[in-house]
C-alpha cells in the first residue's frame, strides 16, 4: 500500500517526465485543440500501482512521426502563418556596401627588443627584524637617503606595529608602506622611482642576518625632477618691493623639486608679504605640474599682494574699558610705519596679557587708498570681549626652617581705567603677618611699564630680630613675565619706613625696643638672555642693584649704600642635563652696624638662599649664637637639573651644593663659610616646575637642624 503523500509525489514527478519529453510541434497543435487532457489522462495506471517499476522502463522511442517533425528547418524554408504578427516582414532590401579599409604603411608597432633590467642588489639599511630597504650603491644618486630613512622610519606602519611576524599581517603592512615609500619619494622629487616589495623570506643577498618572515623593499629612485616654470601670479604689482619679495620666495628654475621646500617657501612669501606693508596680500595653495618628458615639475601659486600701506591709530569697540589712545600707546609702532603683520600680533599678545580680555579680533581698515607713489593708511580696528576681572587667590608654603606661611589676596584688575588695579593682599604665618594694599597702573605711558604704590603693615618675628613696621613703597619699572620676557629690565622707586625693632640678645629674650624711621632709593638694572624666567635652560642673568639709604635713630641720622650683584648662568651639557650656577656679592657702605635697623641688614641661609640652614641662620651672631645680620655677604650655588624621563619627562632630579658667608665688615673676611647639600624633585606642571628640596648642612653647628625642607614653585634660581 503506497502512501497518499507519496502517490502525489510520484504522479507529479510523472508529470513533468512526461511534458519534458513531448516534442516541440505537440504544443503548437495543442493550441487548436478544444478539448484539453487532465493531469489524471496523461498519467497511466502503472504508474500509480508501481511508480518505480515505471520510471525505470524510460522514456518510449519516438515514431517516424515524430522523428520527421524534429529534422532541422532549412533556412530558405517559408514561415508559418503567424496572424497575431501585423507587421510586414522587409523582403528585397539591398543593403549599402562598406568601403574597404585602406592599408596604412605608417602604423609601428611597439617592439620590445631590449630587456629590462634587472634589480642590482644594492646597499641594504635594516631598520628591524622586520624590514629591510635597498638602495643604490652610488649614494650619488640619492643623496638625501640618510634623512629620507630617519622620516620613513618615524612614519612606518612596519615600525610603529612591530610584532611575532605574522606574515598577514606584514602583507598588508608592506602595502601600506609601500605607499607611503612612494609618496616620500616624490616629496624629494623622484616621480619615476620603482619600487619592488617582497614579503616572507628574505633572500640571503641581504647582508643583516633576519628571520623570515619580513619584509624588504627594494628602491630605484631613478632621475630626481627640477623646477621647471614659475608662475607667481600678480607679485610684480607690489612695485618696488618686488625685488625683495622674490628672493624671499627662494626657489629658482633648476633648483629640486622638493614638496617640501615648495610648501615652506610659500609660508615664507606669505610672512614676507605681511612684514613689508600689504595687509590684504592672497596667496593661493601652490600646485605642481610634472611633466614627465622633461623631468621637470612647473610650479603655479597665484599672488594678490592687494596695496602697500602704512599704520595708523588702534580704534578700540570699547573705549570706556581700553581706550583707542591707552591701545595705540602699547603698540610697538609709531603713526605712519609700514605695516607689520608682526606689530599687529604682537599688539594682539600685548592686550591678551593685559588679562582683562576673554578675546581679541584685530582688522586693519583702510583710511586712505595707496597712491602710485606713496602707501595707503590703515587704522587697526580692536574689537575686545572683556574678561572676568576679580580675583581671589591663595597660596600655602612650608618650610622646616621658616614654618608655614599662608597668603591670600583679591584684586579687581580694571578698577580705575585703563588697567588700574586694586589689590588687597594677607600674609599669616609662622614668622611674618602683613596686611597690604596695592595700586597699580600697568603700561603706564608706555609698553611694559609699571607703576604701584604700596602701603603696608606687617610683623616679622625671627631668630634675629623682631619687627613692627609699616611702610609705604612706590615704584615705576619695565619687568619681564611670563609672557613678555624682556632681555633689559629695570626700576626704581622710594620707599618710606617706620619700624620698631628688637635684636635677640639672650636665648627667648629681646633688646629693648628701638625705632627706625627710614627712607630709601632703590634701583635696579638686570639683563636676562636665558629661555625662560621659571625653568631656564641656556643664558645667563646679571642683576645689580643699588639703594641709598638714610636713617633716623636716638635722634640721629646716618646714610649709607646698600649694593648688590647677582649673576646666575645656565647650561645644557646633554639631552635632560642642564647645569646652573650662581654667585651673590653684596655689600653695606657708610655706616656702623649698629646705625642699620635688623631689617635692613645682610643674611644668608633658607630655601632661596644656602639650603640646609634656617632662613637668615647665617652670619655673624652674638654670644648665644643668635645671628644678628652683617654689612657684607657672598653666596655661591651649584646645581644639576637631570631629567629621569618619567612621567613622559615631568619628573627631573637636582642634586646641588650651596654656600654662603656673611661678614660685620663691609668686604666679606669669609671667616665662617656655611655649605649645605641636597638633592630636589622637580615636576613640571605646564605653569612651572614645582620644587621640593631636601638638605643638610655639611658643617653643622649645634644650632643648626640636621635637615630641612622646601617647598616652592619654579627652580631655586
Amino acid at each position: 500500500m503506497v502512501p497518499r503523500n507519496f502517490r502525489q509525489t510520484g504522479t507529479a514527478l510523472a508529470a513533468a517526465l512526461a511534458l519534458t519529453a513531448t516534442p516541440f510541434a505537440q504544443p503548437l497543435a495543442a493550441q487548436e485543440r478544444q478539448d484539453t487532457p487532465s493531469l489524471e489522462d496523461l498519467i497511466p495506471d502503472s504508474a500509480v500501482d508501481n511508480p518505480e517499476e515505471w520510471a525505470a522502463q524510460g522514456v518510449p522511442a519516438a515514431d517516424e512521426a515524430d522523428a520527421d517533425a524534429q529534422v532541422p528547418l532549412e533556412a530558405d524554408a517559408p514561415l508559418a502563418e503567424m496572424p497575431m504578427i501585423t507587421v510586414p516582414w522587409p523582403e528585397e532590401i539591398d543593403l549599402p556596401q562598406l568601403a574597404p579599409l585602406e592599408n596604412e604603411d605608417d602604423i609601428d608597432f611597439v617592439q620590445f627588443e631590449d630587456e629590462i633590467p634587472r634589480m642590482t642588489t644594492g646597499s641594504e639599511e635594516r631598520l628591524s627584524e622586520e624590514l629591510v630597504l635597498v638602495f643604490p650603491t652610488d649614494t650619488a644618486l640619492f643623496p638625501e637617503r640618510d634623512e629620507f630613512l630617519d622620516r620613513f622610519e618615524s612614519l612606518s606602519t612596519i615600525e610603529s606595529f612591530e610584532d611575532d611576524g605574522n606574515i598577514a599581517r606584514l602583507a598588508v603592512q608592506a602595502r601600506e608602506d609601500e605607499a607611503l615609500l612612494g609618496q616620500l619619494l616624490r616629496v624629494y622629487g623622484y616621480f619615476d622611482s620603482q619600487l619592488t616589495r617582497t614579503v616572507g623570506g628574505i633572500e640571503s643577498t641581504v647582508e643583516s642576518d633576519l628571520e623570515p618572515p619580513a619584509v624588504r623593499f627594494d628602491i630605484i629612485p631613478g632621475p630626481q625632477y627640477t623646477v621647471g616654470a614659475i608662475d607667481l601670479g600678480n607679485l610684480r604689482a607690489s612695485g618696488d618691493q618686488y625685488e625683495s619679495l622674490r628672493r624671499a620666495y627662494d626657489i629658482e628654475v633648476g633648483d629640486p623639486l622638493l614638496l617640501d621646500v615648495i610648501e615652506a617657501e610659500q609660508f615664507n612669501l606669505d610672512k614676507a608679504l605681511g612684514e613689508s606693508g600689504f595687509p590684504f596680500a592672497t596667496i593661493e595653495a601652490p600646485s605642481v605640474l610634472v611633466d614627465h618628458d622633461r623631468d621637470e615639475g612647473d610650479i603655479t601659486m597665484l599672488v594678490e599682494p592687494g596695496g602697500r600701506y602704512r599704520l595708523g591709530q588702534v580704534i578700540s569697540s570699547d573705549p570706556e574699558f581700553l581706550s583707542s589712545r591707552h591701545l595705540t600707546r602699547i603698540a610697538r609702532w609709531d603713526e605712519g610705519d609700514i605695516y607689520r603683520r608682526s606689530d599687529e600680533l604682537d599688539l594682539r599678545r600685548a592686550m591678551l596679557a593685559t588679562g582683562l580680555l576673554g578675546s581679541v579680533e584685530l582688522t586693519p581698515v583702510v583710511v586712505q587708498q595707496p597712491t602710485e607713489t606713496e602707501p595707503g593708511v590703515v587704522d587697526i580696528q580692536a574689537d575686545l570681549t572683556q574678561a572676568p576681572l576679580r580675583t581671589l587667590a591663595g597660596s600655602i608654603g612650608f618650610g622646616t626652617e621658616e614654618g608655614i606661611r599662608l597668603e591670600g589676596s583679591w584684586e579687581h584688575r580694571n578698577l580705575f581705567p585703563p588697567e588700574g588695579m586694586l589689590r588687597v593682599r594677607g600674609i599669616a604665618g609662622t614668622q611674618e603677618q602683613l596686611l597690604g594694599v596695592t595700586f597699580q597702573k600697568n603700561n603706564f605711558y608706555g609698553r611694559d611699564r609699571i607703576f604701584a604704590v604700596d602701603a603696608f603693615a606687617t610683623t616679622i618675628d625671627t631668630d634675629a630680630y623682631d619687627a613692627e613696621t609699616v611702610s609705604l613703597v612706590a615704584r615705576y619699572e619695565r619687568l619681564s613675565t611670563l609672557l613678555f620676557q624682556k632681555p633689559f629690565s629695570w626700576g626704581t622707586g622710594f620707599e618710606l619706613v617706620y619700624t620698631n625693632e628688637a635684636e635677640t640678645k639672650v636665648k627667648g629674650q629681646k633688646s629693648a625696643d628701638i625705632e627706625y624711621l627710614i627712607g630709601a632709593l632703590p634701583s635696579f638694572v638686570q639683563f636676562d638672555t636665558s629661555d625662560s624666567l621659571l625653568d631656564p635652560t641656556e643664558g645667563f642673568r646679571i642683576r645689580a642693584s643699588v639703594s641709598p639709604e638714610i636713617s633716623r635713630v636716638f635722634e640721629s641720622n646716618s646714610t649709607y649704600l646698600k649694593t648688590q650683584f647677582d649673576l646666575a648662568t645656565y647650561q645644557g651639557v646633554s639631552d635632560g642635563v642642564v647645569l646652573a650656577a650662581r654667585a651673590r656679592v653684596g655689600s653695606i657702605i657708610g655706616a656702623d652696624l649698629a646705625a642699620i635697623a635688623p631689617s635692613r641688614r645682610l643674611y644668608a641661609g633658607g630655601g632661596g638662599s644656602v639650603r640646609g640652614y634656617g632662613y637668615q641662620s647665617i652670619g655673624p651672631t652674638n654670644a648665644l649664637g643668635t645671628p644678628n645680620g652683617g654689612r657684607s655677604l657672598v653666596e655661591a650655588s651649584v646645581e644639576a637639573r637631570i631629567d629621569t624621563g618619567f612621567m613622559d619627562g615631568a619628573v627631573s632630579v637636582v642634586p646641588f651644593v650651596d654656600a654662603g658667608t656673611v661678614s660685620r665688615s663691609i668686604t666679606p673676611t669669609f671667616d665662617d663659610i656655611r655649605f649645605g647639600a641636597g638633592v630636589g624633585v622637580r615636576y613640571e606642571t605646564g605653569f612651572g616646575p614645582l620644587r621640593v628640596d631636601v638638605a643638610v648642612p655639611l658643617n653643622k653647628r649645634e644650632e643648626d637642624s640636621w635637615v630641612a625642607v622646601y617647598v616652592g614653585l619654579g627652580q631655586a634660581f
